[in-house]
């Protein structure tokens, strides 16, 4: 709550003077990005691309709308982006260091006193993840008063600046939400997490009556708050503590547990499909329940019954792409199949298939990063643990999202095996085709087999 508080003291003497007013409908956005990691900045209003300014010379840009659709909105510097909230005639500046990049932002001009109010709850949000995972292990009533204090500070801070500056009745709106779903959060949270630290055999079944009082005013449908993280982490959280309650009630507590999740999660499917109507956020949380499930590598007959349900209830999503790609993917990578077709290349530049660099062998696929050099270290490290451990097999490093140059020195200089490291060029096919959605995955063959494409460096072996 520090970081709240001197935003209340200090942070609301930043002025506006000198900086470029808009007009009456228009919109200008502009800044400054010390140590750009891209070109360009695009913003965005939900999933869709508004327009994309480029840095100049000093690394500055600037947006200028005629008109915009009043609400929240998010710019994207690769690989980081963060809200930024708009209303007609604003004249935003901001200012940030993309090695400290949320923590380095500040905003400027019209419009800055809530668009700073929002960045500080994101940051305190962050700050506050240790102290509220301390709470968990508290009984419900005393859990409960210090998610409520928590709540309270946050809000009489707004109300402060409520009083000090002209903050539109919208924005004031956004922001409560932004605390109010916050803190609803960790209410919802609360019987799972205090289990897992307490651990208890059973889930809390006795949480006063007044606990989740304020699901009676939860709006499943409020297209302004659709992109919010944290109404839709709520609404994500609420929808798998009702399947939950609603399974332990009236399921039987025998089920299968080899079918248990499927279970689970079509009931999430039928819940959200129940509560929800607003498209936009319907669609974004049946994308979650199907991602999640299918990265859990159910049975195939299991995952074919799930998108069965899935089309049922959804069959005309926004992510239907995506989804049915990782299904395929997933599908194509299960025991005793062969490779996906998949090109890599090798250290002396030639082009060579997956299946061409395994044939005879058992070999383990592991994957690692340029942008994430700690990864890297423990990776290297754990291999040479493996390799001592199973000498008959090949351990093959196919690298991701790092330029080839760059690729080339790290295998150089960490003194690598050329001859077992590959380099991948487009990474959104490498995690499609090779279902790369964990960094410790692994890949593990045998003479041209798939036996395992879902291991886990450390803690499969």
């Amino acid at each position: 709550m520090n970081r709240l508080l001197l935003f209340s003291i200090f942070g609301l003497l930043l002025g506006s003077c000198g900086q470029e007013q808009g007009d009456n409908k228009g919109v200008i956005f502009a800044g400054e990005i010390v140590n750009p990691t891209s070109d360009q900045v695009v913003l965005f209003k939900g999933q869709q691309a508004l327009d994309t300014a480029y840095l100049d010379e000093n690394n500055r840009f600037v947006f200028r709308l005629d008109s915009v659709a009043e609400g929240l909105h998010h710019f994207f510097h690769r690989p980081e982006s963060q809200y930024v909230y708009f209303e007609a005639g604003d004249s935003l500046q901001i200012r940030l260091n993309t090695t400290d990049f949320d923590e380095s932002l500040v905003f400027s001009g019209t419009g800055e006193e809530i668009n700073n109010f929002i960045l500080e709850l994101f940051l305190t949000r962050e700050e506050e993840e240790d102290l509220i995972n301390s709470y968990y292990l508290l009984e419900p009533e005393e859990f409960h008063q210090k998610i409520d204090s928590l709540r309270a500070t946050k809000l009489a801070l707004l109300s402060q600046i409520e009083t000090e500056y002209k903050i539109s009745p919208a924005a004031s709106d956004l922001a409560r939400s932004f605390i109010d779903y916050g803190s609803n959060i960790s209410m919802e949270a609360y019987p799972f997490f205090h289990r897992r630290r307490s651990g208890e055999d059973k889930m809390h079944e006795d949480l006063p009556a007044t606990f989740y009082n304020y699901r009676q005013s939860i709006n499943y449908n409020d297209q302004k708050l659709t992109y919010l993280r944290p109404y839709y982490n709520f609404m994500k959280y609420h929808i798998s503590n009702l399947a939950y309650n609603h399974c332990r009630k009236r399921c039987d507590d025998d089920l299968d547990k080899a079918n248990r999740q499927l279970h689970f999660n079509k009931h999430k499917l039928k819940l959200i499909d129940s509560l929800v109507t607003q498209k936009e956020l319907r669609d974004n949380l049946f994308r979650n329940v199907a991602i999640d499930y299918l990265l859990r590598h159910d049975t195939e007959e299991n995952t074919d019954e799930f998108i069965s349900s899935f089309k049922k209830y959804s069959d005309n999503n926004s992510h239907n792409t995506e989804i049915f790609t990782l299904y395929e993917g997933i599908n194509n990578m299960q025991p005793a199949k062969d490779l996906p077709e998949f090109t890599v290349e090798s250290y002396d530049g030639q082009k060579v298939k997956l299946s061409d660099i395994q044939k005879g062998d058992s070999v383990v696929f592991y994957f690692w990063s340029g942008t994430e050099p700690g990864h890297f270290r423990n990776i290297n490290k754990r291999i040479e643990e493996l390799k001592q451990k199973y000498p008959s097999y090949r351990f093959i490093g196919l690298n991701m999202r790092t330029d080839l140059a760059k690729w080339k020195s790290m295998v150089k200089l960490s003194g690598l095996d050329e001859t077992e490291q590959y380099w991948t060029e487009d990474y959104d096919q490498t995690v499609q085709t090779l279902i790369v959605y964990d960094p410790n995955k692994a890949i593990l063959t045998k003479n041209g087999k798939i036996i395992d494409a879902f291991s886990h460096l450390f803690r499969s072996f």
